[in-house]
């Protein structure tokens, strides 16, 4: 690096320099909004100072049962408050957070609280039994379990391990932090979903979260005393860090526990929610709940979508809601959302369906990040911006993970090329945005041509009777591969039959992209709301 002719005496000192971390912002918010609203769930409402209080005693707890500095602590939890004071009392007794998928199985938890060598566990009451059962098939040392008890949600405490609260009545609420001393030290580890194989453990640090923070606030133009919804689980990418950045606006998170359309509708009305994020799944759950369910706003309500490409039916469907729908793309190895698909103000005039159809890309990088493009495979040169050329999305930038946790092989092919490798194929378009095209284990070869599962997807959102789908490749022998859509209908509906799906298809789409075979299912899903294709691939290939 250049330097100036003299600078000496010109260094890092602790006037000049401080780790990043977003611990920072919730400390910050103690002494500037202590008593705004930060943490809400049914009856129960914890002030700023309060909710800081309750995570020193976390951090303080922790610190007496024998965590010490980067040793993990897991969960196993859905959204209520102990997971969210979790994301600050982890990391602030100087440990490492692992928040885990409450649909994992046993095995899946046990391969985790092994690989991770997780200490402590926090379990709400209803996951205990799987916990337990994990426990048993664990090679190592079984983490102490600390059940998290929700009696107002029909959980209450077994009496068979230290409840939370009273591990939080032990801890002191004047505890002091452990800040990072180095902003690379590990804030996190999330586990990858693991579809195929055992999941990867995704390490996160303190810097690449706090620009998350930053360039979320930036990008989603929030402004002063938001009040989110979490419906994006928080054991996903952290809840998309928004946990960690809403204390640096003084806004409000309502955990909401229960994700159905009614909970949901209620949450926004009594709590005035602003804000909120959820997969394409959740958006298709309210635009079809039931008309005693649906509620109607005056204010705004902005929405992040993530975890696959919405159809344009289904921002046309938000949209008529009152929800102000931005898509956003990421992954767990770049700690959630790193592109957004800002809408420029020449698209509001634009013909409603194309404009939808603008809307479904993924975007541009968000501020924090330093260079998003679409790739050649072989040589890893750009494509052309022709919105034609497939390759793949590779990213750079401060919130990419440090690696796979004990997995140097799957980190160095991550990385390999000086970016890392999402695996999505996507095209660029004139203008820069990117737009997915599919992931590279669903795209469906017929016949030598590539077929879109997504394109496929989005004609079949466009049926009035569709209420979700999911396109995957079918063996074949005559093309090698065919594209078998499974669909999953809106209720009270009559059903359509295989060859009406057919030729709805083939009014929007070349022939040999047209589903050969339809079936009409309910579709698996993971908890974050996204299809599960290997399952259907499966089904598929017996067909």
């Amino acid at each position: 690096m250049a330097h100036m002719a003299d600078e000496t005496g010109l260094d890092k000192c602790a006037a000049n320099y401080v780790a990043l971390t977003p611990l920072s912002h919730l400390n910050r918010a103690r002494d500037v909004f202590p008593n705004r609203d930060a943490l809400v769930y049914g009856a129960r409402r914890h002030t700023y100072a309060e909710y800081h209080a309750r995570c020193s005693q976390l951090a303080s707890a922790l610190i007496k049962h024998g965590i010490q500095a980067g040793e993990v602590v897991s969960t196993i939890c859905p959204n209520i408050p102990a997971i969210v004071e979790a994301n600050f009392g982890v990391p602030a007794s100087g440990a490492v957070l692992n928040t885990i998928n409450t649909r994992l199985d046993a095995d899946t938890i046990a391969y985790i609280f092994d690989h991770a060598e997780a200490k402590i566990a926090l379990v709400d009451t209803q996951f205990l039994p799987v916990a337990l059962d994990a426990i048993k098939l664990m090679d190592g040392t079984a983490p102490l379990i600390i059940e998290v008890a929700d009696e107002a949600a029909g959980y209450p405490a077994t009496g068979d391990h230290l409840e939370y609260e009273d591990l939080i009545a032990q801890g002191d609420p004047n505890h002091e932090w452990d800040m990072p001393s180095d902003e690379w030290d590990a804030i996190s580890l999330n586990y990858t979903s693991g579809t195929t194989g055992r999941p990867k453990g995704v390490v996160c640090h303190h810097r690449g979260a706090y620009l998350m923070t930053m360039g979320t606030a930036l990008s989603w133009q929030i402004g002063l005393y938001p009040k989110y919804l979490t419906i994006v689980p928080l054991f996903h990418c952290n809840g998309w860090n928004h946990t960690w950045m809403m204390p640096s606006l003084g806004g409000q998170i309502t955990c909401c526990r229960d994700i159905t359309a009614a909970a949901i509708f209620n949450a926004i009305e009594a709590e005035g929610i602003t804000h909120f994020g959820g997969a394409p799944i959740v958006l298709n759950t309210l635009i079809n709940a039931k008309a005693d369910e649906k509620k109607s706003f005056a204010h705004d309500i902005n929405v992040l979508t993530a975890g696959a490409p919405p159809s344009p039916a289904t921002i046309k469907g938000a949209e008529a809601l009152g929800f102000k729908i931005m898509q956003v793309y990421g992954l767990t190895e770049t700690y959630g959302h790193v592109t957004e698909a800002v809408e420029p103000d020449d698209w509001a005039q634009l013909p409603a369906e194309e404009r939808y159809a603008k809307m479904a890309r993924v975007g541009v990088q968000y501020p924090m990040m330093e260079d998003i493009d679409v790739v050649d495979q072989d040589t890893r040169k750009p494509v052309p911006r022709d919105g034609r050329t497939i390759g793949e999305i590779v990213i750079r930038g401060n919130s990419v993970m440090k690696g796979y946790y004990k997995n140097p092989s799957a980190t160095a092919e991550a990385f390999n090329g000086g970016a890392f490798r999402s695996g999505d194929i996507a095209v660029r378009h004139a203008d820069g945005y990117i737009q997915i095209t599919d992931r590279m284990k669903d795209i469906i070869i017929s016949g030598g041509e590539n077929i879109s599962s997504v394109e496929v997807e989005n004609t079949l959102m466009s049926h009035p009777a569709v209420s979700l789908c999911a396109v995957v490749a079918k063996p074949d022998e005559k093309w090698g591969e065919t594209p078998c859509a499974f669909i999953e209908l809106k209720d009270g509906v009559a059903q359509p039959t295989q060859e009406d799906i057919i030729a709805h298809t083939r009014a929007h789409l070349s022939g040999f992209k047209c589903p050969k075979t339809v079936v009409f299912q309910e579709l698996p899903k993971t908890s974050t709301g996204k299809i599960q294709k290997f399952e259907l691939r499966v089904v598929a290939k017996g067909l």
